[in-house]
């Protein structure tokens, strides 16, 4: 039997023939076509790109690979043997970077799309092995990284010009020289035109043989927190008033001239969707609830949180940072404050402003936040950077706001918060301390009974401390010694009189 010759030039012509036809010819004006979008989700209304599938072939879940040619990027899938291509058709113009790289390396993929009238219209994308069944972890991380910061990015714009719970995090997925150089090829735009500027000479920098290693090594690190931070623009969609009353109500017990100010500010941002050009500095006894407001502000304005400490700082440097010079340099807190949220709009919450030191001669620490509250931009000495502070919002808080230098205090919109009385200390235990303290401790409200003369004497004991804290503290000795009982005796129920909470809390 004669042996069939490969004919190698007859398959790839077969090949490029078939990219040719999976590209909607450009010269009629249909590919690639570039939507503008800011939707911040993807979706197949909104789809990061959509494929060309005249066929309807496409399914709900597809794996291939995109591959570059001298034609465009093109989707390869199907079986070796009887392999398809899928044009790019339309693209939302932030991920056109992303396309073409995922193109240049070839990079194995497993869609989520939907079949429109214009396409296979694609919301999800992963990394995957070259089966398609298996997710790629760390190039997963990175391309889902990329695609969350590219969503948040505002970008109805042309490519040269530049414009945008839980919590806190320390996850960094954009850490190594590759992940970094990746980033900076694929999701540039996403970045403040001052910092992508400093990103590329920081990125030319790792590549110089005449700096030494602790320069390298700064340069890197340095890069790797300014690109793990989302880059937002100052702008802030409105927020419910009513829903934001409903979070101080839940949190906060009385307070009306509080609430009213925080709604005030609420109404403010709604009008003119920046934030306010003052902080709030937060002034009253210990134990009033000053940091929980500053908690409920964040969870209104549906921001990360990161706070400072002053009464522990005693050099200025501590929050600007060292200059890369020394091989021990590291950034300053406030630096740390962004990169521990994860993103440039934060609400900083700055506590004990009042207990705020003086440094070695004239130097204050707090006055390194000035340049912070000036809302001009911050500069720290070891990113050597400007970071915009415009999608800041501080909080300050203080025991005694004469202590608080008059630069610092002009900076702020300053709200005092006066002690509980009596009786506004008793509501607060009986319908928000001990309460909350059952729960977390999942006990029933049946298990723990006080008593009115127990109350009463839960409140005597503590009227001369300010604040509600020391009531929590009370609520929570109980509710463990009622625990201890329930558990050790086997009985089912605990109740306190005057009596017992006076030996108990003695």
């Amino acid at each position: 039997m004669a042996s069939r010759v490969f004919d190698f030039s007859e398959e790839e012509e077969k090949r490029e023939e078939a990219v040719r036809q999976a590209i909607v010819d450009p010269s009629k004006g249909q590919i690639p076509l570039h939507v503008t979008s800011n939707q911040h989700e993807a979706s197949p209304e909104h789809p990061l790109f959509t494929l060309s599938d005249p066929e309807r072939v496409l399914v709900h879940h597809t794996s291939g690979v995109f591959k570059k040619s001298d034609h465009g990027v093109v989707l390869e899938y199907g079986k070796s043997s009887d392999q398809l291509y899928a044009g790019v058709r339309s693209i939302d113009l932030r991920f056109k970077d992303l396309v073409n790289w995922l193109g240049e390396t070839h990079a194995n993929v497993r869609l989520s799309g939907q079949q429109t009238s214009q396409g296979y219209a694609v919301y999800k994308i992963h990394a995957v092995d070259a089966t398609g069944r298996h997710r790629l972890k760390t190039e997963d991380e990175f391309l889902q990284t990329v695609v969350e910061r590219l969503l948040l990015s505002d970008q109805s714009f042309e490519p040269e010009e530049v414009e945008e719970d839980d919590q806190e995090t320390d996850t960094v997925y954009i850490s190594d020289m590759t992940s970094i150089s990746n980033f900076l090829r694929v999701a540039k735009n996403t970045l403040p035109e001052n910092i992508r500027d400093w990103a590329f000479r920081n990125l030319e920098m790792t590549n110089q043989t005449s700096i030494s290693q602790d320069e390298r090594r700064h340069a890197r690190r340095a890069l790797s927190i300014m690109l793990n931070i989302k880059w937002q623009g100052a702008y802030f969609p409105p927020i419910d008033p009513v829903a934001a009353r409903q979070i101080l109500d839940e949190e906060l017990y009385g307070m009306e001239k509080v609430k009213q100010r925080i709604i005030e500010t609420i109404i403010q941002i709604n009008r003119t969707h920046t934030l306010p050009a003052y902080g709030l500095l937060l002034a009253g006894p210990a134990g009033v609830g000053k940091s929980q407001i500053a908690y409920a502000v964040a969870r209104i304005l549906k921001l990360p949180w990161s706070s400072l400490d002053m009464s522990t700082i005693r050099d200025p440097e501590a929050l600007t940072g060292s200059p890369r010079v020394y091989a021990n340099a590291k950034p300053g807190r406030i630096m740390e404050a962004y990169q521990k949220a994860g993103s440039s709009n934060l609400v900083f919450i700055i506590n004990e402003l009042d207990k705020a030191d003086s440094g070695a001669g004239s130097a204050n620490p707090a006055d390194a936040l000035l340049t912070l509250l000036d809302n001009l931009g911050f500069t720290d000495n070891y990113i050597e950077c400007m970071i915009p502070t415009g999608g800041v919002y501080p909080i300050a808080t203080a025991n005694d706001k004469s202590r608080i230098s008059e630069p610092l205090m002009t900076r702020f919109a300053v709200i005092d918060i006066p002690d509980y009385s009596q009786e506004e200390k008793m509501q607060i235990f009986q319908n928000f301390s001990f309460p909350k303290v059952l729960k977390r401790m999942q006990m029933e409200e049946s298990e723990c009974i006080l008593t009115e003369a127990a109350v009463a004497e839960v409140i005597r004991t503590y009227a001369n401390e300010p604040g509600v804290r020391d009531l929590e503290q009370a609520a929570e000795h109980l509710a463990a010694h009622a625990l201890y009982l329930i558990e050790t005796q086997g009985v089912k129920q605990v109740t306190y009189d005057e009596e017992d909470v006076r030996s108990i809390l003695e």
